[in-house]
């Protein structure tokens, strides 16, 4: 940098009063911009798929893997996205993220085709993995452990607000203007962070390892996750115990015990499985895992009931979700904050003890159940999900040395997506079982062929059904019901193992404020007339 370019960005930092004390919360409002466009993009794109397959005349392969190879890039890279940013720049790599993520959102909303479109939407997945596990390490490297609590319940609470308006913001946009403008929208928020990161946030690496990429553990990482994935995704179309979907478990299982067996023999590993040793780390991944089990898989199942069986629209379904999602905002900074004076222990297993009777709750509800039934145990859900969120990262991260955030941020973060991954998946498998047991027994449709009745069953959810006779959609809807009914009250006896689990294993003791030197106090002081970003 000339001393030019290093004079005025002084003089900038100086006229907004940027110091230590309040550069922390600079910092945390660049990653609070980039979550908000991650978290954002997860829910818009379902909206515009009607649109996407009109306009680029897309197949329903195509618009499946519109969804899929996001979710596929993502999860599978998140390890290896935060283990490089604590090799060569935690800042580094997430503005990496950021501008793969921008560059690849313009090329979408100018895709030609649908294979242009996947392609786009595989290299947005990439710069996620990056961004992601990047916004957590640099944060808890950012803020001293007794504060970080607050800190993550900010972020997670953007999280949340973005999963709440992106179905309604991308519902106007996508009516009112197209599709491709739910894409051009992140390049204004991806600049705005590029430039506050920038200008406020200090590098940060593990300065206690070699700067040495380990390509084995990479490569076996990948090849076992990316099966896996796919495998979780597809196996409902394909069969549980179909050749393809038993090959990629097994080559799953392959790939995953390689890379622990490498991690073992190599000199700088990328994954330390030391870190599992810390009980609070180990329960955090594991409530990671059930509660994006629990919660992706109402939301999808539940989107299905309120859309195809309950007639709503998409915009309206998703107005239907803001109980949940206006509640995780404001129960995620309050639960942070709460994790920084009494510990994250008590609060994961109360929250996930509420999740499991949000979802009994929810398991009551039939054809034609009016939504105010729902709304109760929405509030729950989203008040149960934000007192988990916020104080499990926080438990996370810890647990382990600053200087492995990143790649400890990139587990966690792998643990979510995982967790959803299967939990729709399990719940899928689950729905076309029942509804197909339950389409045996009902006098309308048990006289059909098997193949009609599996056929249905396959279906059931699904809008297609509404072409059949109305004693056949009937039939089908009330399957599709029951399947669900016994799907949430699964869920909530994991919820209630995962508040189990968290009493098990988190540390239940309230971080160490770290004592301040005396010169600091001062400046602290001295600063505190300057208002906080």
């Amino acid at each position: 940098m000339t001393e030019a370019v290093r004079a005025a960005t002084n003089s900038a930092r100086e006229r907004v009063g940027l110091n230590e004390h309040n550069r922390r919360w600079w910092t945390l409002a660049a990653m609070c911009f980039a979550l908000f466009m991650i978290m954002l993009d997860n829910t818009v794109v379902n909206v515009a798929l009607p649109s996407i397959q009109r306009d680029l005349h897309a197949s329903i392969s195509s618009l499946e893997w519109t969804v899929n190879a996001y979710t596929l890039s993502f999860a599978v890279l998140l390890v290896t996205g935060g283990r490089l940013g604590d090799l060569f720049g935690r800042r580094r790599m997430f503005l990496f993220g950021v501008v793969t993520f921008a560059l690849s959102s313009a090329a979408i909303g100018f895709s030609p085709n649908d294979a242009w479109l996947v392609g786009g939407r595989a290299i947005q997945g990439i710069g996620a993995a990056f961004m992601m596990p990047g916004t957590l390490s640099i944060i808890s490297n950012a803020f001293p452990a007794h504060e970080r609590g607050k800190a993550i319940g900010t972020w997670a609470g953007v999280s949340a607000m973005a999963l709440a308006i992106g179905p309604v913001f991308g519902g106007f946009l996508v009516q009112n203007v197209s599709w491709q403008s739910i894409f051009f929208l992140n390049l204004p928020v991806a600049a705005t962070a590029v430039v506050v990161t920038l200008f406020a946030t200090h590098e940060s690496r593990d300065e206690t390892v070699e700067r040495v990429v380990d390509i084995p553990g990479v490569a076996a990482i990948t090849i076992g996750l990316t099966a896996l994935v796919i495998a979780l995704v597809e196996s409902n179309a394909w069969g549980w115990g179909s050749l393809r979907t038993i090959s990629l478990l097994a080559t799953a299982a392959v790939g995953l015990v390689a890379f622990a067996v490498i991690e073992r023999r190599v000199r700088a590993p990328m994954v330390d499985f030391s870190f599992f040793r810390s009980r609070s780390f180990f329960g955090a991944n594991v409530v990671a895992f059930i509660v994006s089990f629990a919660m992706l898989a109402m939301f999808f199942f539940l989107a299905l009931y309120l859309q195809n069986v309950e007639h709503y629209s998409p915009l309206q379904a998703g107005v239907r979700f803001l109980p949940a999602t206006a509640m995780i905002i404001i129960a995620g900074p309050l639960a942070g904050r709460l994790t920084d004076k009494i510990g994250p222990r008590v609060l994961m297993t109360a929250g996930l003890t509420v999740v499991a009777g949000s979802l009994f709750w929810q398991s009551y509800l039939d054809v034609g159940t009016p939504f105010g039934f729902l709304i109760g145990a929405f509030v729950l859900m989203g008040l149960g999900m934000g007192f988990v969120m916020s104080p499990m990262s926080t438990a996370a991260m810890n647990a382990v040395e600053a200087t492995k955030a990143g790649v400890a941020s990139g587990i966690l973060s792998m643990s979510r997506m995982v967790g959803g991954t299967f939990g729709v998946a399990v719940l899928g498998a689950l729905v076309v079982a029942l509804g197909r047991s339950r389409l045996d027994a009902l006098p309308a449709t048990s006289h059909l062929p098997a193949a009609a009745r599996q056929k249905l069953a396959d279906a059931l959810g699904a809008s297609g059904v509404h072409g059949a006779p109305a004693q056949i959609v009937d039939a089908s809807n009330h399957a599709f019901v029951y399947a669900l009914q016994h799907g949430l009250r699964i869920g909530s006896a994991v919820a209630l193992l995962g508040a189990l689990l968290a009493w098990t294993f988190v540390d239940g003791q309230v971080p160490a404020r770290a004592p301040m030197p005396v010169q600091a106090e001062a400046a602290s002081v001295g600063a505190s007339a300057t208002p906080t970003a």
